[in-house]
């Protein structure tokens, strides 16, 4: 056994002195270093490859979001949502890479909150990293949300949707509380191939229709294509939020690269998500809001039929399981490294290591049962996660960190001035999406509680899969 374990321990090495002698290690300033080290009696979390950290990425982002975004196109038409689908695919790539390369420059930031306290101060970094738990929770609350849509229509509404929002809490929490990256990427797999197949399936069922589903069975009928749309300003902005939001996950990338074996690797996982994630969005947006016009469900599995909606579901149930279990663990995980962080039992298999951690995972995952359920339209709550919490993280912060980095360029030549005004441009966009895109969440859900599209909270009334054209749209 010990030579086995010296025989391991001799691959390992070279990856590791590999590593310790990259570049942007190098860069760190000697009092940083790396929030886990490396560790032969407790659990090692630097054990995440390229290939791995890369199908992580695609969980993350190809989850939920693409279930609201045909609903989304719905407001800004066709055109319209494609153009804004690639112009944010590229900006989230790009500030994806922004904050890669701080955390490498500075390995001691397991989380933009960190980076965010390494130039702002103690204080600015708790406020951000409590808006980076309030967003992984709240995406958590919509895989929550959509793995109780995907029982309600397996097993036809057989129990009430609060039950199996509160099945789908536990089910979350436990697959959650797999404590590494690496091991959690075994199920990524799984749940990625599972919601991938799930969206397919619905692309190429709705193209086989002569109207769609949830259109009236004889008689004309109003289709609501269109390649720009016309909608109120509240209404637009939640469709723009719910877009962003679609590929804005990049915040959750951090702690990803901080348990990669080769953190400077980080490029190649994140431009082979965001191409393909983008180029998927596009695809089976634009066709599912092709063939559907406004009546798309949202969640959008739901808008090829009941026979194809449980085949959907029964195939996407466990992506939207893992889903929920990937944002759970984010938010959990920050917790955890914030609560134990330079403390032996951050690694170390005692009871308080456990302890704190399945606290955080189960903890989490109820508070994010009871805001599913405070905001119960798919949609809804996707898009004020988008605006609320995901402007300031995923635009202002990378934007912040790239002009305190790149400080010099505000007295360069111009060129420099240039590109340095654009970041603060990003930044200034970031407010404005956050603010304008939480006025426009909050105005369509006070609408839909007012004309009783939203029940009262914890009822059994599920509009989760709520079809457009049944309600008139937003």
């Amino acid at each position: 056994m010990n030579n086995k374990h010296d025989a391991e321990k001799a691959q390992i090495s070279p990856v590791r002195s590999q590593e310790s002698t990259s570049p942007e290690i190098l860069k760190a300033e000697p009092r940083e270093q790396e929030v886990f080290q490396i560790s032969e009696d407790g659990v090692d979390f630097r054990t995440v490859t390229w290939p791995r950290a890369s199908i992580i990425f695609l969980k993350i982002l190809f989850a939920t979001g693409v279930l609201s975004i045909p609903a989304a196109m719905y407001e800004i038409g066709a055109v319209g949502g494609a153009l804004i689908l690639l112009g944010f695919g590229m900006l989230n790539c790009y500030v994806g890479t922004i904050q890669g390369d701080f955390r490498n420059k500075h390995p001691s930031c397991h989380s933009v909150a960190d980076m965010i306290g390494f130039i702002a101060g103690p204080a600015v970094k708790e406020l951000f990293g409590g808006l980076y738990i309030v967003a992984w929770v709240l995406c958590c609350g919509a895989g929550i949300q959509g793995t109780s849509v995907a029982f309600n229509a397996l097993s036809e509404n057989a129990v009430c949707t609060v039950w199996f929002s509160f099945i789908s809490m536990i089910v979350v929490a436990m697959s959650a509380s797999v404590r590494t990256f690496q091991n959690l990427g075994w199920v990524g797999w799984a749940g990625f191939i599972s919601i991938y197949a799930a969206v397919f399936i619905v692309v190429v069922a709705v193209t086989q229709r002569d109207r769609p589903a949830a259109a009236p069975r004889e008689g004309p009928f109003e289709f609501g294509y269109h390649a720009i749309g016309a909608t109120t300003f509240h209404g637009g902005m939640v469709s723009t939020t719910t877009i962003f939001v679609s590929s804005a996950g990049t915040s959750a990338f951090v702690p990803v690269i901080a348990e990669m074996r080769r953190p400077q690797d980080f490029r190649k996982a994140l431009y082979c998500c965001m191409g393909f994630v983008t180029v998927s969005y596009i695809t089976f947006a634009s066709v599912i809001y092709a063939y559907c016009g406004h009546w798309i469900a949202s969640p959008a599995l739901g808008s090829a039929g009941p026979t194809v909606k449980k085949v959907a579901y029964g195939i996407g149930l466990i992506g939207l399981i893992v889903s929920g279990a990937f944002y759970c663990h984010v938010a959990a995980k920050y917790l955890f490294v914030r609560i134990l962080r330079n403390s032996r039992h951050l690694q170390a298999n005692t009871i308080v290591h456990w302890s704190t951690w399945l606290g955080c995972t189960f903890g989490l995952a109820s508070i994010a049962f009871i805001l599913a359920q405070a905001i119960p339209i798919f949609n809804y709550l996707v898009s004020i996660t988008g605006s609320l919490c995901f402007a300031p993280l995923a635009l202002c912060v990378p934007a912040w960190i790239w002009l305190y980095d790149n400080s010099e360029y505000r007295r360069g030549g111009i060129l420099k001035q240039i590109l340095y005004g654009l970041h603060i441009l990003l930044f200034l966009f970031g407010c404005f999406l956050c603010v304008a895109g939480t006025y426009g969440s909050v105005q369509s859900i006070i609408n839909a509680y007012h004309n009783g599209t939203i029940g009262s909270v914890f009822s059994c009334k599920d509009n989760s899969g709520t079809v457009l054209g049944s309600t008139g749209g937003h």
